[in-house]
């Protein structure tokens, strides 16, 4: 353990010049990372794993790393905790999953891969346990717990077993997709995590009616949890090359999920993907995502990493019917040098404000009286004379949050993403906009209003490329800007 510790802080600091490197994000010492999995609260300590390629900054091989937290904000690397067993049902990779404590024992349950990751009868569910605190974990000798999907559906997707109890049995759901009707999951029961049967679609495309969200033809990582009045359903939709993910807002009866509403959960798309929560021991709904790339292959590989972990975002049901998003205030704990301003006025054809702090780890709240205004927001990693950078912006008049990265760079070779992201978003008569910005070198995370979010990474060129705009067009009064400096999360080198 200690050796491994060691390592894990050697490699951290080969990286510790990296201007790219998020400091208060979570990412492993190096090579690649995606989705959050089997996020647990043991023992005082959140433990949080990971899809992770231990061998190299791409999407391949993969294990399950490990880290864990006592606050939700400094990690602890722990050594890797499941990998694939030449020969076995997971040779070909540990895929995502969950975990749960069954009669004190620490389980997971995950998806094994042997064969072609992309056929759904290469994807079976398998099962390990641990006894000494989730630092060893034996792989039960039976596995796979589930070797194929159900006889009687013509499955495209079979992957990412997520599991809960209630009453005396245990319930699972499994993402699917389901040729010529999409995005489905499914729901199987056990009494012991290991002899399954399976039911019937919990939920899948037919039974969402009209929606003007386009769902994909699977439905990646689900989550299922009751919250207020009401379940939610958490998923990637997927398609080829496109991904998102979203929530449905529904009842719950007779072991079916009816959805009343389902909306996406960022705007970032891509950048915010695989959403994996838990309940604390508080009652806290806690959610995580992975945060993708924006930039190219070989620019990650040039790089050594690739992948972040969202901050920890709380949920609640907010009185709309939708979820309220905050990010947790925990993370108020990193906070180190402070500026504030109060009413300050934006008015003209194009109205700005230049703010004294700078920093590529900053935290920006920012209050507006938009009421007047056609556009405002703010402007981060911004280069002194405004050749890069990245906008934070709210249109009024199109009812949009976005992001826009056209200029996040002034390099120009298709190594990085440079685009405009956006979502639908409006104020009511009267309301203030309130931005919540989280900047981590090329991670930003958007909270408006705590009903919308949108993650997005950017790659500025230049060393300069720090500051803090604040704009308009037509007329706004910024009523309160705070501004952080956000201290790294892990240990100088």
């Amino acid at each position: 353990m200690n050796n491994f510790a060691a390592h894990a802080r050697q490699l951290r600091q080969g990286f510790a010049h990296d201007p790219h490197r998020p400091r208060y994000h979570f990412l492993p010492p190096a090579n690649w990372m995606n989705d959050p999995n089997g996020i647990i609260e043991w023992r005082g300590l959140t433990h949080l794993f990971y899809q992770h390629n231990p061998h190299g900054p791409v999407w391949d091989d993969m294990h399950w790393g490990h880290a864990a937290s006592a606050d939700l904000v400094h990690w602890a690397d722990l050594p890797i905790a499941l990998a694939p067993d030449p020969g076995g049902p997971d040779e070909d990779g540990c895929w995502s999953g969950c975990a749960v404590g069954n009669d004190g024992a620490p389980t997971l349950l995950y998806t094994g891969i042997q064969g072609d990751y992309n056929l759904p009868q290469s994807q079976r569910v398998c099962i390990a346990s641990s006894n000494d605190d989730l630092l060893r974990w034996r792989k039960h000798p039976g596995n796979p717990v589930i070797a194929q999907p159900p006889d009687n559906i013509d499955v495209t997707a079979f992957r990412d077993p997520f599991v809960w109890r209630e009453s005396d049995n245990w319930y699972m759901i499994i993402g699917a997709g389901i040729r010529d009707v999409g995005g489905a999951v499914l729901l199987y029961r056990s009494r012991d995590l290991h002899r399954w049967e399976y039911l019937h679609p919990l939920c899948d495309n037919d039974m969402l009616g009209h929606t003007a969200l386009w769902t994909g033809s699977v439905w990646e990582v689900p989550q299922f949890f009751p919250l207020g009045d009401k379940h939610i359903m958490t998923i990637t939709a997927w398609d080829k090359e496109q991904l998102y993910s979203a929530y449905f807002v529904g009842s719950y009866h007779d072991h079916r999920f009816y959805p009343d509403s389902v909306y996406k959960l960022d705007y970032g798309d891509r950048h915010f993907c695989a959403p994996h929560s838990m309940r604390d021991s508080t009652g806290r709904r806690v959610l995580w995502g992975w945060i993708d790339e924006g930039r190219s292959i070989e620019a990650q590989t040039a790089a050594g990493w690739a992948g972040v972990m969202s901050l920890p975002r709380i949920l609640t049901l907010g009185v709309d019917g939708k979820l309220a998003l905050q990010p947790a205030p925990e993370l108020e704990s990193l906070r180190a040098d402070h500026h504030r301003y109060n009413n300050i006025l934006l008015s003209g054809a194009s109205g700005e404000f230049t703010a004294g702090q700078r920093g590529a780890a900053l935290e920006i709240l920012a209050e507006f009286d938009a009421a007047n205004a056609e556009e405002c927001g703010v402007k981060v990693r911004c280069s002194p004379d405004g050749e890069e950078e990245s906008t934070i912006f709210y249109d009024a008049r199109r009812k949009q949050l976005g992001v826009d990265r056209r200029r996040s760079s002034i390099v120009r070779d298709g190594s990085a993403a440079l685009d405009i992201q956006q979502g639908d978003f409006s104020l009511s008569p009267g309301e203030s906009l309130r931005l919540r910005v989280f900047v981590d070198c090329t991670v930003i995370e958007v909270y408006a209003n705590e009903r919308a979010c949108i993650t997005s990474r950017v790659y500025p060129s230049r060393s300069d490329s720090a500051g803090v705009r604040l704009f308009s067009r037509g007329r706004a009064i910024v009523k309160s800007l705070d501004i952080w400096t956000m201290s790294a999360i892990w240990d100088a080198p």
